[in-house]
Parts: C-alpha cells; sequence; structure tokens
C-alpha cells in the first residue's frame, strides 16, 4: 500500500484467534467480558482492521482491503466475535451452510448479505438493473416458504415465485469463472423483463450462458461501455433488451 499499489488481506479465521485469546487470558486469570472473552478483544480486531484504507495521491494512492473471516454457530450472527467485526466492517458477506447442501454455489445468504456502502460504488449500469433485486428476492424466498402450506396460489404469486426460482439460478456461479460487468447486466435485464420467465428452471443456465454469448458478439461497443463503467441511454437499453430476447427465444416450456 505504502508503494502505490492496491492490497488485499485475507485473515482466515479471527474466530479462532479470538478463542485462542480467551483461553490464554482465562489462564492468567484477567477478568471476563461477554461470553468469556477478554474486554479488549474488539479493540485487537478494530486496530487489525483498522488499516485497510486508501491513500490520498501525495502519499502515494495505495490502498488496503481487509477481508475477515469468521464462523458462526447454529448461523448465530448476532454473537459476540460476528456482532464485533460487522461493526468494525463496511459490510459482510454471509455465507449459508442450508444453502451449500442445496447446492446452490456461492452459497451467499442474499438476504443477511449488507453493504453499508450500498450501490454508490457499483457502475450506473448495474446499480439500474440490481436496485430492487435483494429486496425482491428476499420477498421470493419468505413466499417460496408459505407457498408450501398454501394449496391454492393466486397468479400474482405464482409468478413471483416463478420468477424468483429463475433468479436463483441465475446467481449461480461455477467456481472460477468470473464474469464481465456487460454480461451480468445483460442476464439480469433479461430476467427482470420477463424474458426467463417461460423458459424451464433446468434450462435457465443455458438460457443465461447464450444470452452472455449473444450480447458478447452482437452489441460489442455497449458491453465496452458498460464494462467500463459508462452509463447507458435509452436506445442502448432496447438494443440490449431486444438482444437478450432474441437470445433465449428458442428456449420455452413448448421447445
Amino acid at each position: 500500500m505504502q508503494q502505490g499499489r492496491d492490497v488485499l488481506i485475507v485473515y482466515d479465521d479471527l474466530t479462532r484467534h479470538a478463542r485462542a485469546y480467551r483461553e490464554l487470558s482465562l489462564l492468567l486469570r484477567r477478568p471476563p467480558g461477554r461470553e468469556a472473552y477478554p474486554g479488549d478483544i474488539f479493540y485487537i480486531h478494530s486496530r487489525l482492521l483498522e488499516r485497510a484504507t486508501h491513500l490520498r495521491e501525495e502519499l502515494g494512492g495505495g490502498s488496503l482491503t481487509a477481508l475477515p473471516i469468521v464462523e458462526t454457530q447454529a448461523q448465530d450472527i448476532s454473537a459476540y466475535i460476528p456482532t464485533n467485526l460487522i461493526s468494525i466492517t463496511d459490510g459482510q458477506i454471509y455465507l449459508s451452510p442450508t444453502l451449500f447442501r442445496k447446492g446452490l454455489l456461492p452459497a451467499i445468504d442474499v438476504g443477511r448479505s449488507v453493504s453499508r456502502v450500498g450501490g454508490k460504488t457499483q457502475y450506473p449500469t448495474l446499480r439500474q438493473v440490481a436496485g430492487d433485486l435483494r429486496l425482491a428476492y428476499t420477498q421470493f424466498e419468505e413466499l417460496e416458504t408459505f407457498a408450501r402450506f398454501a394449496t391454492r396460489l393466486d397468479e400474482r404469486t405464482r409468478q413471483r415465485i416463478e420468477r424468483g426460482r429463475r433468479v436463483r439460478q441465475i446467481l449461480r456461479q461455477p467456481a472460477g469463472q468470473p464474469l464481465r460487468a456487460s454480461e451480468q447486466v445483460a442476464v439480469l435485464l433479461a430476467t427482470n423483463a420477463g424474458h426467463l420467465d417461460a423458459v424451464p428452471t433446468e434450462r435457465v443456465v443455458d438460457a443465461e450462458q447464450r444470452i452472455r454469448e449473444h450480447v458478447r458478439s452482437s452489441l460489442p461497443e455497449i458491453c465496452e461501455r458498460i464494462d467500463a463503467g459508462e452509463d447507458l441511454d435509452e436506445p442502448d437499453w432496447e438494443q440490449l433488451d431486444t438482444a437478450a430476447a432474441d437470445a433465449v427465444s428458442g428456449l420455452t416450456e413448448d421447445d
């Protein structure tokens, strides 16, 4: 960072670090605090994580991003160490063992994962297509749970559940296969526009691949602008929407 470079440091994992420090402190008969952790464990972790910063240009312009990893017991993020680190950092990514057992990878719980920075650091195109996605997906999960106990659902609720299942499929991503911003925008736009509603759930992955390939080949200039962080005007959005619709035109329930 002091050399002007952008640095990522991963702390794996601070839960065991805190447990070891607690055991040593108790053996030394230091006064225990919440959950028997010593009172200065918060100060130790905050001093460690608050090294992460972005230097001014006159100081080199380097940056350091900290990614601390902690364990939870019984998926409880309200325990002492998780809440300490959540209060220090700019957000959290919660990995759910339930999603992992279902094969939904990466197993990120959308409802519990939070960014305090919000969409301010997102590309404007991503912010536009993904603005309401988190809330809609959380509502879908609640509806899906409720639907297990209901015998009859109205048409609007059924459509929301079906679209939510397709959103869940496009949020899956194979390991080692990062996506360009333009590909993400095209797929999310197609989902929001309802182009995937008629595609069988088991073929959503194929539809996503078709959209990504078709948009890259047919609209390279728009893709470059999206990847560069530029905004799009209305004709560009229309072209992107048309290309996404054309890509999945053959993947319908009747196909």
